[in-house]
């Protein structure tokens, strides 16, 4: 790497799920604040919901909403950031890929910018995020009279909605050098804004 580039000018933008993780954060955390016999027993009245979502009459987002509603509609978001916090700061080290932290711990000792941009929801990775001192750009939930409606107030941070949190976010044009690292088509639009594109790199 050219020693004049300034290194407080490269960004690394990183997925989570499948990238960072070894296995889908978001079941987990269902699974992690409801318990398991209540987990599989919404998991099984929501079959209708994945049923059509696999025949492409919803789209994953829309898959996504109502299985949140269905989980957490009407929960107290105090109750809901507790239990966020604490799988946040307790579960998502076991999931983690060793890989994955050493390139994170990479670019921190070389003073990169890192968002974590994910479509998973903000409140249960922002924990994580905040300890390992990373941004993080996730999917918004909506609060109504301070509980969950099950509604996003963000669009799904999944394809081009990556690309515009982003962009939202910070002026890419400030950057000398970008990378990014993702594992699925989700995370391709995210890919192509980088000067290095790392896909299903983290085993």
């Amino acid at each position: 790497m050219d020693e004049d580039i300034d290194k407080n000018s490269i960004l690394a933008l990183f997925d989570f799920d499948g990238t960072i993780t070894n296995k889908d954060s978001l079941f987990d955390f269902l699974k992690f604040s409801v318990g398991s016999t209540d987990y599989y027993v919404k998991l099984f009245l929501l079959i209708p919901v994945f049923l059509k979502f696999f025949m492409g009459k919803i789209s994953n987002s829309q898959a996504k909403e109502k299985v949140f509603k269905f989980f957490y509609k009407d929960w107290p978001i105090d109750k809901f950031q507790k239990v966020s916090n604490n799988y946040s700061l307790n579960k998502i080290n076991l999931i983690v890929k060793k890989s994955a932290v050493e390139k994170i711990e990479w670019h921190k000792k070389n003073n990169h910018q890192i968002i974590i941009v994910s479509a998973s929801i903000e409140n249960y990775l922002e924990e994580w995020c905040r300890q390992n001192q990373l941004e993080l750009l996730g999917t918004k939930l909506e609060i109504l009279e301070n509980k969950i409606t099950g509604k996003f107030i963000t669009p799904n941070c999944n394809g081009e909605e990556k690309v515009k949190r982003i962009q939202n976010r910070i002026n890419l044009s400030e950057f000398n050098l970008i990378y990014a690292y993702g594992n699925s088509k989700g995370d391709l639009p995210m890919l192509n804004l980088a000067d290095f594109k790392y896909y299903k790199n983290f085993k």
